[in-house]
């Protein structure tokens, strides 16, 4: 399977830039991953960077797409964040969303996991066919038939967590998805709320249908968060995976097997 990989990411209206991605691979796996911070005066990026440094590195140590294994990425992920909260000052509140895909890329297979509202789409014949499900209060509003998808991105509540990394008194909600299968001409996005908070699942679509590579589609979404964000708007950060068809062999890739 061969996947081309481009990642965005800005500062937005903010002060400094609280979100960040990363990814590390070897021949056969592939882990990629979004976490947005919070908690201010430079607490968010730390927490952030935190999640990020300890899910690369103890996948790095063990690959695995075994649910219980991909769980356990992100609750040592949690305590790495409760551990540099100890240190007090700016990082004492900090938190940290967390959204990953971990991909077999032999077996063609990916599990995601995350905790908050950063999310992950996959995108098959370009529709959306699943989605990760926030852990916000707003979410629960639409679980319970209060709110449709629209409502719930409007709502002056949307940015109410549930869960977020970054505590041991109440353990942050991690779900963990099953198997899924990858396709040639899926396409996968991990992304911040800054991504699809001002863009919604439409204007998604709208912008992928527009483009014909990873890189492309980057550039279309960096320019429509720019036109739809209002002032102040906050740090957006996307990670878009193409699994690559036969015909577009000239883009760049990772690459695993015959």
């Amino acid at each position: 399977m061969e996947i081309e990989l481009v990642t965005l990411s800005r500062q937005g209206g903010r002060d400094y830039n609280e979100d960040v991605y990363g990814h590390w691979h070897d021949d056969r796996h592939l882990l990629c991953l979004v976490a947005d911070g919070a908690g201010g005066h430079g607490g968010g990026d730390v927490a952030a960077a935190t999640a990020r440094a300890s899910v690369l590195a103890g996948f790095a140590a063990a690959p695995s797409l075994a649910p219980d294994a991909v769980r356990a990425l992100v609750d040592a992920a949690n305590l790495a964040i409760v551990a540099r909260q100890a240190e007090g000052g700016k990082l004492a509140a900090m938190r940290s969303t967390l959204v990953l895909a971990a991909i077999d890329l032999e077996a063609q297979a990916m599990v995601w996991a995350h905790s908050g509202d950063s999310r992950a789409y996959l995108f098959r014949g370009g529709a959306v066919v699943a989605r990760t499900t926030d852990h916000s209060l707003v979410q629960q509003m639409v679980a319970g038939g209060m709110l449709d998808d629209e409502g719930a991105r409007l709502h002056p509540q949307r940015n109410m967590l549930l869960s977020a990394l970054g505590s041991v008194s109440e353990p942050p909600q991690v779900d963990v998805s099953g198997p899924m299968r990858l396709q040639p001409g899926d396409v996968l996005l991990l992304c911040s709320d800054g991504i699809w908070e001002p863009l919604g699942e439409d204007r998604l679509v709208q912008t992928l249908h527009a483009a014909r590579t990873a890189t492309r589609w980057s550039e279309l979404l960096d320019a429509a968060v720019r036109a739809e964000a209002k002032p102040g708007h906050d740090n957006y950060t996307a990670l878009m995976l193409w699994v690559m068809a036969e015909e577009d062999a000239d883009a760049t890739r990772l690459m695993a097997g015959p």
